[in-house]
């Protein structure tokens, strides 16, 4: 009985493993799909028509060590990672590609990939490198689908708060001034600056739109980027626009990058570029504002050519403003002008150069602005292409800077309808068109599409618009969507969070989108966080710090025994 009931266990844990683990019994759903996935793949097969598009699996990926090897090159660097990085963050570089999804990045990577003559699928993208990752769940408190000032409130201010509004939390009212009095939000740049760091604010979009405002700005309704914004009610209490927010009442950051010149120049100044006036009725010229009052030694740039010019070691304060309204996507750039505006990685390296002058370090936001737009747009080679952009100035920061003490975190405010699908060829470019005869009206699509845009076009007998003879790579080019709209709307799924550096860990599961703020606040000791850096490790997590000195074998041997002891004792009294 003694040999028997030792026995039994094991054929019980055999059996649980097997239930658990094993391939489920097939039920009608099922069997459906998997006979309509095989007839597609047979199809596949019988065609030659995409030959010339599909690119072959190489010798090394048809055999198991290929695949092998790199799981074990992972499951090393995992092991790695457990010596946890506890420093504080002496610096923090948040960056926002507004309008990144999931399927925004993975099309990016095989975009990059495709530039550099390969397949694509097997690319990294410098975000992809970073260790650490999350989901965010983006919703505003108001709305399943968020905009992106309720959620720039939440990852910059660590409050929810309605859509719409800037630096408020949930009691404030869109549109409503009034109900924002005494309900403002403090951003993390407020809580740096306050602790001695310098700050800086880097997007291709203007400088008072959503996310950036969310940083310095308090206000019930996102539009009111300029005077000649405000509302009745607003001015009527004496709400303030964005702009004026920017040189009069916010924090004193440091560096300024982006567009939107028109929401700081009156209607009578003409734009040295546009020749078009100033959005503002008050008169005031904010930007000659902001070079009067700086005591350091301060630019104010509006070009390239002046942008490059600039001195980081002689520089203090930095205003650029390179557009009147939204600076360029990045697919209508010259970069071989000298005079062309810097591109994300250009000014993301120059914030950089002028920030780590402190000595107590710095908080930098760096906001991909024009990837939503170009979603909005369905345009797919524009915001892809801003895509990369964004992806180079994270590149720049991870050459600049050292995460032993620098936590960098990449993230989205919210995704978009673009969806990326149909069983294209291995390596098929990722702008191109395909062919199925799963398709019942028998015309080709783009693997891009959008469930909500300006692309749905019907034709006079109610099919499809034919895109056989258009170029589908063409930076102009809109996608075909499921719902006819002048614009696409936001996407309500979920965003990931990629992160390195002091406290990268934290960053883990799925959360809410406000946590970002915190975590970044607690790796750097900020605001209400200040206390927890008198209980933190110079280095490692000492609940970590044994293990981690551990050899591998004896770790594994360590699990293995820490395994073999639960399931046993899952049996105990069999």
């Amino acid at each position: 009985m003694a040999t028997i009931r030792p026995i039994a266990r094991l054929f019980l844990v055999a059996v649980f493993i097997a239930t658990a683990f094993g391939k489920p019994a097939a039920n009608d759903d099922s069997t459906w799909s998997e006979v309509d996935h095989s007839a597609q793949l047979a199809h596949k097969r019988a065609r030659s028509a995409h030959a010339q598009s599909r690119t072959a699996p190489t010798d090394q990926e048809r055999t198991p060590d290929y695949w092998t090897n790199m799981a074990r090159a992972s499951i090393d660097e995992a092991l790695r990672l457990q010596t946890l990085n506890t420093n504080v963050a002496k610096n923090v570089v948040l960056f926002l590609g507004d309008g990144m999804g999931v399927s925004t990045v993975t099309t990016a990577r095989i975009l990059k990939g495709q530039k550099a003559g390969n397949p694509g699928e097997e690319t990294v993208l410098a975000m992809d490198s970073l260790p650490y990752t999350a989901m965010s769940k983006t919703y505003n408190i108001d709305q399943q689908v968020p905009d992106s000032a309720g959620t720039a409130t939440a990852f910059l201010c660590g409050v929810k708060a309605e859509a719409g509004v800037i630096g408020v939390d949930g009691r404030t009212r869109y549109g409503n001034c009034s109900s924002s009095k005494g309900h403002e939000a403090e951003s993390i740049i407020v809580h740096a600056e306050r602790a001695g760091k310098s700050t800086g604010i880097v997007t291709t979009a203007r400088v008072t739109h959503a996310t950036p405002a969310s940083a310095y700005a308090h206000s019930a309704a996102r539009g009111w980027e300029a005077d000649s914004d405000l509302s009745a009610e607003a001015r009527e209490n004496n709400c303030t626009d964005i702009a004026y927010q920017l040189v009069e009442e916010a924090p004193d950051v440091e560096v300024i990058l982006g567009g939107g010149r028109r929401m700081f120049t009156p209607r009578t100044a003409t734009d040295p570029e546009s020749g078009n006036n100033g959005d503002r009725n008050d008169g005031v010229d904010l930007i000659q504002r902001w070079q009067d009052g700086k005591t350091g030694r301060a630019s104010y740039v509006w070009n390239g050519t002046d942008f490059r010019n600039v001195d980081p070691e002689s520089t203090d304060y930095l205003l650029g403003l390179f557009e009147m309204s939204h600076m360029k996507y990045s697919a209508d750039r010259d970069l071989t002008d000298p005079a062309e505006e810097p591109t994300i990685a250009d000014m993301t390296r120059k914030a950089i150069e002028i920030l780590q002058k402190n000595d107590n370090g710095f908080f930098l936001l760096v906001e991909g602005g024009r990837i939503d737009h170009g979603h909005h747009a369905s345009q797919a080679v524009k915001a892809l292409e801003d895509t990369l952009a964004f992806d180079d100035a994270v590149q720049v920061a991870k050459d600049m800077l050292d995460t032993s003490d620098s936590l960098i975190v990449v993230t989205a405010d919210h995704s978009h309808t673009l969806t990326f699908a149909g069983y294209p060829d291995r390596g098929h470019p990722i702008f191109g068109k395909w062919e199925s005869s799963q398709v019942k009206d028998d015309l080709p699509y783009t693997p891009l599409l959008y469930g909500t845009g300006p692309g749905y076009k019907i034709t006079g007998n109610g099919t499809r618009h034919n895109i056989t003879d258009i170029d589908t790579a063409y930076k102009e080019y809109t996608q075909q969507s499921a719902v006819p709209m002048t614009s696409d709307t936001h996407g309500g799924d979920d965003v990931i969070i990629m992160a390195g550096g002091p406290m990268a860990h934290l960053f883990h599961g799925v959360q809410e989108q406000h946590y970002i703020t915190h975590v970044m606040m607690y790796a750097a000791c900020l605001g209400e966080y200040t206390h927890d850096c008198d209980m933190r490790t110079p280095s490692v997590n000492p609940r970590h710090s044994r293990s981690a000195g551990m050899s591998r074998s004896a770790r594994r041997g360590t699990y293995v025994i820490t395994l073999i002891t639960i399931t046993s004792s899952l049996f105990v009294n069999f």
